[in-house]
């Protein structure tokens, strides 16, 4: 996320839905719990042909003088593509490489680069000797002035799950590990498939994040929330107004009591040491005690690296396992 949607998700309370202002307003949605029908999904996965450049799905031209080896990664999904096409970053500010379904407790053969997310060291960057550097649209830009000379600066900009999938079929190519990554997009495809067709349907899901009583929703234009739609019934529409991703919206909490969502998975923002869960902040609101899924018991706290930074393959493979459980536990 850039460092203007940030300041704005935090700063502007009812643009962030403080829990203070929940009936602050905005705009109003329809209170179906139907989920548009999609086609199955497709299971066919056609080769990746290597290549010294490619042209991204935004129509980002990227080239390599050689095939990459060393490559730095500033965003989650670069990491999971790297760990799908059976790589390791030379170095990463992301900590979803912690997560035991990535390298668990061999994270810290990894190098970390200082300055996390929004603001990482240029130097340690290009001290990693890297042949590319993988970062996020709208938040890396101010990099490409360092590495000129140095390495290739590729943003990265998903905003669906086919969308990484393309981004990770183009890394096979410049880095020649299709074979790789067509097993890793077949493996999740049939995943998904497989869930589409075990699922039901019969639950209305609900994706929120956060951080100090401030959230906003995945909806269903968002990665996550275009995932969960094809295993369960997802109303929320893409407002656009999100600041976290593509697909973030905010709603009000007289919205979410209206939809009486009966899952809900929080992914709580931490910004410092043993934060509280947001789902903990949330309770203390008496509107969110009015919920389905809070009355009931079914709110769950899920992995933000994972669920809300990941946006590869490898990460949405996790998250459908998690949701499947959790939305269907007898089936």
């Amino acid at each position: 996320m850039s460092r203007r949607r940030f300041r704005a998700w935090f700063v502007i309370p009812c643009a962030a839905l403080s829990l203070a202002l929940a009936g602050c307003g905005g705009a109003s949605g329809s209170a179906s719990t139907a989920t548009p029908k999609q086609s199955p999904v497709s299971v066919d996965v056609a080769p990746v042909q290597a290549a010294t450049s490619i042209t991204d799905v935004r129509g980002q031209r990227i080239s390599v003088a050689r095939k990459p080896e060393r490559v730095v990664c500033l965003v989650a999904l670069c990491d999971d593509m790297l760990l799908e096409l059976g790589m390791r970053p030379v170095a990463t500010s992301s900590t979803i490489l912690e997560h035991p379904g990535f390298l668990g407790k061999d994270v810290a053969q990894v190098p970390k680069i200082p300055g996390g997310f929004l603001s990482p060291d240029a130097e340690a960057i290009v001290k990693a000797e890297p042949d590319l550097v993988i970062g996020l649209a709208q938040t890396h830009e101010q990099l490409a002035a360092n590495l000129k000379g140095i390495a290739p600066l590729w943003l990265l900009a998903p905003r669906s799950w086919e969308e990484s999938i393309r981004y990770l079929r183009d890394l096979a190519a410049l880095t020649d590990r299709g074979e790789q990554a067509v097993a890793a997009e077949k493996r999740f495809r049939e995943k998904l498939a497989a869930a589409e067709a075990r699922a039901p349907k019969d639950r209305t899901a609900l994706v929120i994040y956060g951080s100090d009583k401030n959230f906003q929703v995945d909806s269903a234009g968002s990665i996550v929330g275009g995932l969960l739609a094809r295993v369960a019934r997802y109303p929320w529409e893409d407002r656009g107004t999100g600041g976290h991703q593509a697909g973030g919206s905010t709603y009000s909490m007289e919205e979410i009591i209206t939809r009486n969502p009966d899952v809900i998975f929080v992914e709580t923002m931490a910004f410092g040491p043993n934060p509280t869960p947001l789902s903990r902040q949330l309770a203390e609101n008496p509107l969110w005690k009015r919920i389905k899924a809070v009355e009931e018991g079914r709110v769950y706290e899920v992995n933000a690296d994972v669920w809300g930074k990941g946006r590869g393959t490898r990460s949405l493979g996790i998250v459908l396992d998690d949701a499947m459980k959790l939305l269907y536990p007898a089936r």
